[in-house]
Formats: structure tokens, C-alpha cells, sequence
């Protein structure tokens, strides 16, 4: 599928610092402690390895709390705009809104360059003073982020949506051109992968974004751990 843009933002962002993320240890743990069924084609070309446990993942299980907390809000939120708690929150309401009688795919572009233009980058060392933390949505518009927390705001507006769990995962990938780890959102369509990067905006096919490899991913009830042919 060619880059998708409709226009509502910048198809390039300049190169944020990188995120501070436990990706290839983490990986090899998780690798050793999957079953041996093993989907020989996963994302970005992987042999992966799934699990409904995610325990080896407690920043992620956190922040499902959270975005579970978050709800009530959200409700209030949508239902009155006049109750959002900031205008961020209700940019991002109003999006979800608008966005429901377009495409899947256009829906996937307009999530993108929403999440990647609504607040500016900022290290999870700066902003909570800890090397990795992963925020939900509200704390995400209220503070700003990091990679995942990008791909974290991602996730629940395509949910929102009505793009299913199965469909989507929080990938932790080493980015090899610029050798550090990096946090994006893949969701799945008609059996192909697509890449919601908060370093782009054009929304594209994982076997054309050949800078990453994938360590693992996860979404609410299962966690998959990647290794490379």
C-alpha cells in the first residue's frame, strides 16, 4: 500500500532523541520462557513466538490499568466536550469522533499524524525522571512522551474505532540505522502488517520500513517475541 496522507499534517518529523527502552534483553527472556509454537511469518518478516502471559511485561500491565481507569473520563468527555479535562483531551476526542465514518485505512493516517503533531517529544528521564515509563492517554496528553507512549495513544483510538485487540500490537524494535530501540504501533489488515510510526507520518507496509527489527510486541492478552531468519 503507497503512503497514506490526507492532508492533515507533515509527511516527515525530525529525529527525536531516543527512547530508553529494555528491548533485546528483555527479548531473549521472554524467547526462552514462550512455548515452541511459532508463527513462521510475523512482523517485518520474524519467525515470533506468542504468549497469553504478561507478566514479563509490568510497564505494559501498569499502563493497561490506567487506560482502564481513564474510561470514565473519556465517557464524560464524549458525551459533553465541555467536560473534557484539557483541550488536548478534547482535540483527541473530537478526533476519534470525526474519524468514524472514514476508511480503515484512512482511519490509520489520521490516528497517525494526530498523535504524532498533538505534543512535542520529551524523554521519559526528563519527564518522570525514571529511564522507561509508559503512559496512558490522559497522563500521555497532559505530559507529553515518548515513542511508546505515542504508539500507546495510537492503540486506544484505533480500539476506540473499532479495530479489534487482535489486530493490533506495540512493537519494540531496534532501530538498526540509527542503532538504538524505538517503540511503534503495527496493526493488521487483510493479512498484511501497517506501521504507525511517531517518526513519520505516512502509514506503511512493515516489509517497507526494512530499518527495524522487531525484539517483541504485545496488546491486551498476548505477548510475542521475534527473532530474525
Amino acid at each position: 500500500m503507497a503512503a497514506v496522507d490526507p492532508g492533515l499534517g507533515r509527511l516527515g518529523r525530525a529525529t527525536p532523541p531516543p527512547c530508553r527502552l529494555v528491548s533485546a534483553v528483555l527479548a531473549v527472556a521472554m524467547l526462552a520462557a514462550l512455548p515452541a509454537a511459532a508463527r513462521a511469518q510475523g512482523l517485518f518478516g520474524s519467525i515470533e513466538f506468542s504468549s497469553n502471559s504478561l507478566s514479563a511485561i509490568p510497564q505494559w500491565l501498569a499502563v493497561i490499568d490506567r487506560i482502564r481507569s481513564e474510561r470514565a473520563t473519556l465517557a464524560s468527555c464524549d458525551a459533553n466536550a465541555a467536560s473534557c479535562p484539557t483541550e488536548r483531551v478534547r482535540a483527541w476526542r473530537s478526533l476519534v469522533e470525526s474519524a468514524r465514518g472514514y476508511s480503515q485505512t484512512d482511519q490509520l493516517a489520521y490516528v497517525n499524524q494526530f498523535a504524532n503533531a498533538v505534543v512535542p517529544y520529551i524523554t521519559d528521564s526528563d519527564n518522570y525522571g525514571v529511564s522507561d515509563y509508559w503512559a496512558a492517554p490522559l497522563e500521555f496528553l497532559r505530559r507529553s512522551g515518548d515513542c511508546e507512549d505515542y504508539a500507546i495513544i495510537k492503540f486506544v483510538s484505533l480500539l476506540d474505532l473499532g479495530f479489534t485487540n487482535d489486530q493490533m500490537r506495540i512493537v519494540i524494535v531496534r532501530d538498526i540505522v540509527r542503532n538504538l530501540a524505538h517503540a511503534v504501533l503495527a496493526v493488521e489488515m487483510n493479512g498484511r502488517f501497517y506501521i504507525l510510526d511517531s517518526l513519520f507520518n505516512a502509514v506503511l507496509e512493515d516489509a517497507r520500513v526494512s530499518q527495524y527489527v522487531p525484539q517483541y510486541s504485545v496488546n491486551l492478552d498476548t505477548r510475542w517475541a521475534h527473532i530474525m531468519r
